[in-house]
C-alpha cells in the first residue's frame, strides 16, 4: 500500500523517539562515522513490489526516495560488554527507503553490505536484515573520505560502490517538517523474515549533525540487483561526522 503523500514525519513522534530514556529495552550500542546520505527521488511503483505488503510506502510530497548510505562503524557491541577490536569496527553500506507501520515511520533496507562476516551472519540470523559480505575500504585524507565496496557474498548478485566525498559547510540540524528531516530523522527500522512476518528495531540517538556535502562517484551499481536504475541527476547529499547510537532488541509487530 502507498501511504498518502505528506510533508514529513511529525515533530511529535520524532521528539518522543529522541527523548526516550536509555534505561529501556536497549540491547546494543555503536558509533557511526563519516556517513554520507545520498538520496534520489524515484517512482513509488518501482519500490512497492520490493516491500512487504504490511508496510506502507512513506513519501514526501507524494514522492518516494531511495538512499545509498556509506559509512563506517566502531564500538559495535552489546550493552555492558566491552568492544572487541577485530569485531567492533567495520565499514557498512546500505540501500534504503522509507515506510510506515501503524503510523510509525521507519527505514526499510533493501541491502546492507558490511566488511565483517560475523556481523553479517548475526544480523541476518537475529535481525532478519539483508546483510551481505563485501570487501570494503575507507580512507580519510583530511576531510575527504575515499570509500570502496565490492559485494562478495556467496550466491548474491554482484554490485559495487566507489566514491570520494567530503563536507562543504557548517553543521546544522534539520528543520521540523523539512525534507532533510524526513530523510534522516528516523528512529526505527523494519525487517521481515522468510514468511514475511514483520519485525521492528528502535534506534536512539540525538538529532543528526548534518552538513552539506559533495561527492565524486566512480562506481555505483548498488541498486542494480533490485532492478532500479537511479535517475541521471545529482543526488541530494547530507554528511554527518559522528553519531552515537543505541539499538533495542528486535521484536515482531
Amino acid at each position: 500500500m502507498l501511504a498518502p503523500g505528506r510533508r514529513a514525519a511529525t515533530a511529535e513522534w520524532a521528539h518522543q523517539d529522541r527523548t526516550m530514556g536509555r534505561n529501556g529495552n536497549w540491547s546494543m550500542t555503536m558509533r557511526w562515522h563519516d556517513l554520507l546520505f545520498m538520496h534520489w527521488p524515484v517512482s513509488a511503483e518501482q519500490l512497492r513490489p520490493l516491500i512487504p505488503s504490511a508496510l506502507h510506502m512513506d513519501m514526501f510530497d507524494s514522492t518516494a526516495w531511495i538512499g545509498v548510505v556509506p559509512f563506517r562503524m566502531s564500538n559495535v557491541r552489546p550493552r555492558h560488554v566491552p568492544p572487541i577490536p577485530w569485531l567492533s569496527a567495520f565499514a557498512e553500506l546500505n540501500v534504503r527507503t522509507y515506510v510506515t507501520h501503524k503510523g510509525k515511520a521507519g527505514v526499510w533496507f533493501f541491502s546492507l553490505d558490511a566488511a565483517r562476516s560475523l556481523a553479517v551472519w548475526t544480523a541476518r540470523k537475529l535481525f532478519h536484515l539483508p546483510y551481505f559480505n563485501a570487501n570494503m575500504s575507507v580512507r580519510a585524507n583530511g576531510e575527504q573520505i575515499s570509500y570502496r565496496s565490492r559485494r562478495t557474498h556467496k550466491g548474491a548478485p554482484p554490485c559495487s560502490f566507489a566514491a570520494k566525498y567530503r563536507p562543504t559547510g557548517a553543521v546544522y540540524q534539520s528543520a521540523n517538517g523539512s525534507l532533510d528531516e524526513f530523510l534522516t530523522e528516523r528512529y526505527c527500522l523494519f525487517s521481515a523474515d522468510s514468511r514475511q512476518s514483520i519485525y521492528r528495531c528502535d534506534i536512539l540517538h540525538g538529532r543528526w549533525p548534518l552538513q552539506p556535502a559533495e561527492v565524486e562517484v566512480e562506481t555505483n551499481t548498488m541498486t542494480e540487483p533490485l532492478g532500479i536504475h537511479l535517475p541521471d541527476t545529482q543526488p541530494l547529499l547530507h554528511f554527518a561526522k559522528r553519531v552515537d547510537v543505541d539499538a533495542s532488541t528486535i521484536r515482531p509487530v
